[in-house]
């Protein structure tokens, strides 16, 4: 019998690189520590649980690199995407799920896989010898003794950042004769209708007011952590106030593509949008609102916001910190550690932001584990597509400062075309495109070229071909 890959950590990349190993025909043991041991930022022992926001971001597979990476999931049969396809919620141009149908589906098909063993507990040191084959999935929440045993076989400190949680409403609290539905500019998205957003709208007075009860609100501090920086995607809604009074209104709050229903006359000064966070609609959540205020002044600063002056919060917005481990260094290019060739590492952890970029790098691991553990040698998929330019960043891309030698200044990073090798804007009817037109066409000509290599990699092209 084949010898099982193990895999630590059941959150979005631990699950899919057990679901990828164990589609291969390999045997594989997920360890999640949930519920023996939990978490801040976790509520349920779901598999795959989404702790911040519910959306993974835009769907569009022409113009946006992340919509590309979700093409290319599905493509590669990703149990995430599957998932996340299943159960999505309206939101405009970007994917949202319903959290608890997405994690629950995550769950089924891996307590039900019969090449799949789950066991619930925690795994406190790096994985033992007889494992020859193991990812470390762990995220970052990893937990302490865990990270302990990380940071003293890399013989380096572990960085962390501080991810914020935002608030959730129940829809039935918010007061609609101020609020109204509408994406911003009306734009259609899977499943959605052009009218996916709850818009709360202010003046300039309302707005100012807001913006100092913010800045005057208590904060959580963790005086342990003092210099830890925030990944700028996921700043906490007041750290962008202190950066100067309009931040907000050129940021999650902008009133752009938006006209109130309820008096279409009057322009909104800014605008604060709600997203439908699960399948029944009777929770929405704060969009861009990443808070480490402490509760009490989360409900009265939120109350403030028109619309929201009677909100009931199902949860309320905290702080947490992410671990993540100089993967450029440390890791090959197939997410092996270098000190210790039979362990990978996956997810977050390595220096990827966001739940499909975690995923997708967990996908990567586990069908590199499986084709090692196979005896089938597996290149790594190429720069050009969405999935290449992310592993090329996490384990080769990143350049270090020659003004500091010796200081680590790699960071987490989203998936975007500026990952990518470069391409030229092609001509339409010979003419030269300028602006706008351009930097459009650049992106679907990344993106053609993307997904013709993707197939490649996948042998897609090959089977159709063998099949006609």
């Amino acid at each position: 019998m084949t010898n099982p890959v193990h895999v630590i950590g059941g959150g979005l990349a631990g699950s899919e690189a057990a679901w990828q190993v164990a589609e291969a025909g390999v045997p594989v043991v997920l360890h999640e520590m949930r519920p023996v041991r939990g978490t801040d930022a976790h509520k349920t022992d779901g598999l795959a649980e989404l702790v911040c926001s519910n959306s993974f971001r835009s769907d569009d597979a022409e113009t946006n690199a992340v919509g590309l990476l979700h093409a290319e999931m599905r493509l590669a049969g990703s149990l995430v995407m599957a998932s996340g396809d299943a159960h999505q919620v309206p939101a405009g141009s970007a994917l949202a799920v319903d959290r608890d149908g997405f994690s629950s589906f995550v769950t089924r098909k891996l307590e039900t896989h019969p090449l799949v063993e789950i066991r619930r507990e925690e795994i406190v040191g790096l994985p033992p010898a007889e494992w020859d084959q193991a990812i470390i999935a762990t995220g970052p929440l990893t937990a302490p003794a865990l990270a302990d045993a990380i940071g003293r076989e890399t013989g380096a400190d572990a960085l962390a950042f501080f991810d914020a949680i935002a608030p959730i409403v129940h829809f039935d609290t918010i007061d609609m004769d101020i609020c109204w539905f509408q994406s911003r500019y009306d734009k259609v998205g899977p499943g959605g209708t052009g009218k996916d957003y709850i818009n709360c709208p202010m003046d300039r007075a309302q707005y100012e007011a807001f913006v100092a009860a913010l800045l005057d609100g208590q904060k959580t501090e963790f005086k342990e952590w003092e210099g830890t920086p925030y990944f700028d995607g996921c700043l906490p809604i007041e750290v962008m106030a202190e950066r100067g009074p309009e931040t907000l209104r050129h940021g999650p709050m902008k009133p752009m593509g938006l006209t109130n229903a309820h008096d279409p006359a009057v322009k909104p000064y800014a605008v604060v949008q709600l997203r439908q966070d699960n399948a029944l609609g009777t929770l929405y959540n704060i969009v861009g609102f990443q808070t480490k205020l402490k509760h009490g002044d989360q409900v009265r600063v939120f109350r403030t916001i028109p619309g929201l002056e009677n909100a009931e919060f199902a949860r309320l917005g905290g702080l947490h910190r992410n671990t993540y481990i100089n993967s450029p260094a440390l890791l090959d290019g197939t997410l092996r550690l270098k000190s210790r060739p039979g362990l990978r590492f996956a997810g977050q952890i390595t220096g990827c932001e966001g739940y499909v970029e975690s995923a997708a790098v967990g996908l990567m691991a586990g069908r590199f584990a499986a084709a090692e553990r196979l005896g089938r040698p597996m290149a790594a998929p190429p720069l050009t597509t969405a999935f290449g330019a992310l592993l090329n960043h996490i384990t080769g891309g990143h350049i270090l400062s020659d003004d500091e030698p010796g200081k680590r200044s790699f960071q987490p990073m989203n998936v975007n075309f500026g990952l990518f090798p470069p391409i030229d804007a092609p001509r339409v009817e010979g003419k030269r495109l300028r602006g706008k037109e351009k930097t459009a066409a650049k992106k679907r000509a990344m993106t053609a070229r993307a997904l013709a290599d993707f197939r490649a990699w996948l042998g897609l092209a090959a089977a159709a071909q063998a099949a006609e």
